[in-house]
């Protein structure tokens, strides 16, 4: 019986500039999986933590970047692997940073600030697009998500 988990998440990273936001892309390494991929910050939810403690987890350890605020993002991405007949459901998370200077870890070579469409059009995976501009969405338009999609972090 095909089975439904989550053990992944992706984070959206953005910063202001000049009142417009700018989010952060990141190419994998030659010899990762997904090598030469333009992605947000991606990564697996280790045993005893929720999915919103690795996504600060993994914005620590694949960008050396540290939050400001933080929200769930009013999307999840969904993809079917049938070499374990799984459906992963992963989690959608936005990010706001004060600093353009990425340390990058092994896993990538490259990163990028770009507008919402730029980063779009890097990004190859459509769910990563659409969690992306959910994202955008909540941050320029007057809805209130992002009052009640908060996520408090105690300042890690």
């Amino acid at each position: 019986m095909t089975e439904a988990i989550v053990r992944l998440v992706d984070l959206h990273v953005m910063r202001w500039e000049n009142g417009v936001p700018l989010y952060l892309v990141l190419q994998r390494s030659p010899g990762e999986i997904y090598e030469h991929v333009w992605q947000g910050v991606t990564g697996k939810i280790i045993p005893g933590e929720t999915a919103w403690q690795a996504a600060l987890r993994e914005l620590g350890e694949e960008t050396g970047l540290k939050p400001l605020r933080m929200w769930t993002v009013d999307h999840v991405n969904l993809f079917y692997e049938s070499e374990t007949d799984r459906v992963n459901c992963i989690p959608v998370f936005g990010v706001e940073v004060n600093r353009s200077e990425v340390v990058l870890s092994r896993e990538h070579t490259d990163s990028r600030w770009c507008s919402v469409e730029d980063a779009a059009e890097l990004l190859l995976w459509d769910q990563q697009r659409k969690g992306l501009r959910a994202f955008h969405d909540m941050l320029t338009k007057s809805t209130g998500k992002l009052r009640w999609m908060a996520v408090t972090f105690g300042g890690e």
